[in-house]
Parts: C-alpha cells; structure tokens; sequence
C-alpha cells in the first residue's frame, strides 16, 4: 500500500448493483475467452479421434491469462468498474490493519495515538464493509467494540473521525522483523 486510501461515502444497494455488473462482465468475457480459446487449441492442435482433454485444458488456462489481462489492462480502468475498485481498495486496507492487528491492540492499550486511530479506521471500515456487502450480523456483533474505541477516544481528545488510512502508520506499528539464528 503507498498511497492514504479514505473511505468515501457509498449508498450500499447502488454498491452491490455495480458490483454484480462487473462481475457479471467480469464472467462473461471469461467464459466467451476460455470456450474459443478451447475451442481453436482442439482444431488447430486436437485429434479428430478425441482425447483432446489437454488441448482444452490449454484453451481454458489461455482464457485465464487473456481474462486477466483484459482485466488488468482495460477493464480496471473504466468508470463501470469504480465500485469494485473502491471495494477491493477497502478491503485491502482492512487487510493491512489485520495483518497487524496484535500490535494494533498493544499499541491502543498503552494509549498510542497512532494505534488508537488506525483501529478507529479499522473499525469504521469494516462497519462501511459489513453495509456494502449486507451483514447486518457482523455489524451487529462489531459496533460494541466500536463504540467503546469511540468513547476512549472522546476521553483522551482524539478526533474520531478516522475516515484515512496512512501507509505509514502501518509501518510505524509493524513489530521488528526477527532475525533467523
């Protein structure tokens, strides 16, 4: 991660919608690549005797490749694309937060400035999270630790509002690597 990612407002029903239509895009140009790559490996390279399992198998493994690179090089730039893109951005910076999360809650619990506000990031994305994608459950289960994080906040004067995360808060909290012996 190298640049701040800040979670940005997003009505949850006009999240899911676009998000089905890219996967559904996504999907179908997967699908249409695999079978006429499969397709064309069988009639160029196949036998007209059968057992041409591995010339389909090649048409299909093509059609990751090209699905992927059609993805990566056209798809992920167009403005259909957006709420997908916000989606995997959030989750990743979810991501960065959990993967140190022990030393996250080290740092709240000895009252780091810096760790107290990267787990109110956490804890505002993950409930921004749990509304896009619908469950009310881990919602449910997540807004009372949220709201006692709030409350620390408020009784040690720091702004609640964390809507950003910094790449360098990440860093500063990571623990020292271990040295092999």
């Amino acid at each position: 991660m190298s640049d701040i990612f800040t979670l940005e407002s997003r009505n949850p029903e006009q999240y899911r919608q676009e998000t089905r239509k890219s996967n559904l895009i996504v999907m179908a140009t997967f699908a249409i690549l695999a079978m006429t790559l499969a397709t064309l490996s069988v009639r160029i390279f196949g036998s007209p005797e059968g057992g041409n399992f591995i010339w389909n198998l090649a048409g299909v493994l093509s059609g990751v490749i090209a699905t992927t690179l059609v993805f990566k090089g056209y798809y992920w730039q167009q403005p259909w694309m957006d709420s997908a893109r916000y989606g995997w951005q959030l989750k990743r910076s979810l991501m960065s937060v959990t993967n140190i999360l022990h030393a996250v809650k080290d740092g709240v619990e000895r009252n780091d400035h810096t760790a107290l506000k990267v787990m109110r990031f956490y804890h505002l994305g993950l409930e921004q999270m749990y509304r896009l994608e619908n469950n009310e459950s881990e919602l449910r289960d997540l807004q009372t630790e949220s709201q006692a994080h709030l409350d620390r906040l408020l009784a040690l004067g720091i702004a609640p509002e964390q809507t950003s995360l910094d790449p360098a808060w990440i860093e500063q909290l990571k623990p020292p690597k271990r040295t092999k012996r």
